[in-house]
Order: structure tokens, then sequence, then C-alpha cells
């Protein structure tokens, strides 16, 4: 869907909205000058609101943009975003954009923070993972004028353009390939649930599915944290010392996933007749297991090219269409760990 362009907001539209004149908007958003407490406030929160930013490029180069595409992504230590970042500068290197990496460790307040100091320096477009944000940071995304893409979702609404998967759609294909395989007893094993929203809709659709068959989840067990192997371990054990009938475990990522079959292995569980296992996300890491994991790859490389794609035809003036949409379909590898049956 093509939508207008939008107008890059000034410091009248903040005198505007704050009733405060343009002289004491500019002193109180380059901190000069004596302003009261409330009148600082009041100017503060009408730039929130409104999503306006200051621009950092001084002088004639004011109304310019940077060859600087800002991509804004929740952690560096998860092996997924690597590999999106790694699509996006294959694309990226044939122009002259380069890519600014933000990290916001799933933090809403954090992500607020990185977009209006990147936003500040004008970049040609924004990359970011996700749909969900705070009103601020899409008040600011839509003010920017510039490419915003949003990717590895496509279950919401988006400020502009969107390049992902639905992970609604991920979780009801892996409950349909458990059930096929005639598991009853599962159990869920989530990290980071509550900020992790694409390992949430995954976890829905995951139930969603389940209960058409008229089964239900038997035991979850979730935590807080990075995703690594020696938690999988630990949450592995846990979950089987509490609940021992469960035949098939489900993790939200393949880095606890590996970690569940590691310990398996170890205490001779027999994989996948005894107990079956699977991930989400297809990392390279599974390669160098003793067996290949079950999981779904989320064509993350491929996410990273489409969104790279959009902000430099658009940054270029090659295209001018906006809100593009871009759904990719996940692919399910059935691995050693999940094929009770041969078909």
């Amino acid at each position: 869907m093509t939508r207008p362009p939008r107008r890059p907001l000034t410091l009248r539209d903040v005198s505007e909205e704050s009733g405060v004149s343009e002289m004491t908007v500019s002193r109180v958003l380059r901190n000069r000058g004596d302003v009261s407490q409330a009148t600082r406030d009041k100017v503060l929160e009408a730039a929130k609101r409104i999503g306006y930013v200051p621009n950092k490029i001084a002088g004639a180069l004011a109304s310019s943009r940077v060859n600087l595409v800002a991509v804004i992504i929740p952690s560096l230590s998860n092996m997924v975003f690597p590999e999106v970042m790694t699509g996006i500068s294959e694309v990226l290197d044939q122009t002259d954009l380069q890519p600014v990496v933000g990290v916001t460790n799933y933090r809403p307040e954090k992500e607020e923070d990185v977009l209006y100091e990147m936003l500040s320096w004008r970049p040609s477009g924004v990359i970011l993972a996700g749909l969900e944000h705070s009103d601020a940071s899409r008040a600011m995304l839509k003010a920017s004028g510039i490419p915003v893409v949003e990717i590895m979702d496509t279950d919401g609404e988006p400020v502009d353009a969107v390049v992902g998967i639905s992970h609604r759609r991920a979780g009801r294909e892996m409950a349909r390939a458990i059930i096929k395989q005639g598991y009853e007893n599962i159990g869920f094993l989530g990290t980071k649930m509550p900020l992790d929203h694409r390992a949430r809709k995954r976890f829905e659709g995951f139930t969603e599915a389940l209960a058409k068959h008229r089964i239900e989840i038997m035991d979850r067990e979730f935590y807080e944290g990075g995703s690594a192997l020696k938690k999988g371990r630990e949450m592995t054990e846990t979950i089987l010392e509490r609940s021992p009938d469960l035949d098939f475990l489900y993790y939200s990522n393949d880095m606890i996933g590996a970690g569940g079959l590691l310990y398996c292995l170890e205490k001779g569980i027999e994989v996948p007749q005894q107990l079956g296992l699977a991930g989400f996300n297809g990392v390279e890491l599974l390669d160098g297991l003793p067996c290949r994991l079950a999981t779904m790859d989320a064509e993350r490389r491929e996410i990273g090219r489409a969104a790279a794609r959009i902000v430099a035809e658009r940054a270029s003036g090659e295209v001018s269409e906006t809100g593009q949409r871009i759904e990719l379909t996940p692919r399910l590898q059935a691995g050693d760990t999940l094929r009770r049956y041969r078909s």
C-alpha cells in the first residue's frame, strides 16, 4: 500500500504542539539558556509525542541525508541476527550506503534511546527488528521521512515496509508436524517470552494448532536470559524431572534446543523414539551436533537482503513506492529428532 510522503518535523511543529515559542523550544532541545523545569518538561513531552528528533547535521548539510542505514536489533549474542546483518551487508556493499548497528537488548525504552540518537544523524533509512514498539518509537519512525523497514515478523501492522515470516504460522506448522508423528505429551521451553514477541507468537500459533486436535501443553519452562547451550541443558533437566511423561519438547530457539539434545544424549534418552525435540531458526550450529535437531529455517539472510534492497532503492529514488510487504515462508527441517515414523 502506497502512503503519502512524510514531511520532516521542525521546531515549529514542536512549538505548536507545546504552546511554547520556537526560540524557547530551541533552547530546551539544545539544553541551553535559562528555562524553567515546567517549560522544559512541556517541550520534551511534546517532542516525544509527535516524534520530533533534533538534526545533528550542521549548516548547509542540515537538510541532507548521510549515507548511513540505521540497523536496530535486539541482540548481538543471539546467533540469528549476525545472519540478518550478513544479508543486509551483501546488498548495501553494492551501494554507497553503510549499515550502522544499534542494540536494544529487547528493551522498548532502550530502543527509544537508540532510535532517537540514530535518527538525529539523518540516516538514509532504518531497518529494525520486530513490529512492537513504544508509542514514542512509532512516532519517531512515522515522522522520520525516510524508508523504514521492520523485519523478522509479519504478524502485525508495520509503520512502513515489512519483511519477514509469520511466526504464528511457523508455530502452527511445527505443531502439525509433531502431531503427525504421534506425539501427545508435549512440553514447551522458551526464553525471554515477556519481551521476545516473535517467540510469543510462535507459542500462540503452536498452542492454537494443538487445541484443534484437543491437545494441550502438558508443561512449560520459561526463563529470562540469553539463549545458551548450558541453559538448554538445565531447562530440559528441570522439565523432565517435573514431568517425566513428556514425549516431546518444543524449544523457542535452536540454542536451548541443542542444549536439550546434548542432555538427552548424555542421559541415554532415545531421541526421537522416547522423546522428540524441535527448535527454531535453523542456525548453522546444528551441523556440528551428533544428530540433527529438528527446526524451522526463518529465512534470516534473505530477510536482510530484501530489507536492504527496499532501503537502497527508495533512498536512491529508483523506487518511490512505500509500504512494501514481503512475507517469506518458514521451512521445516525435520532433522533426526522429529521423525518417529518414516513416511
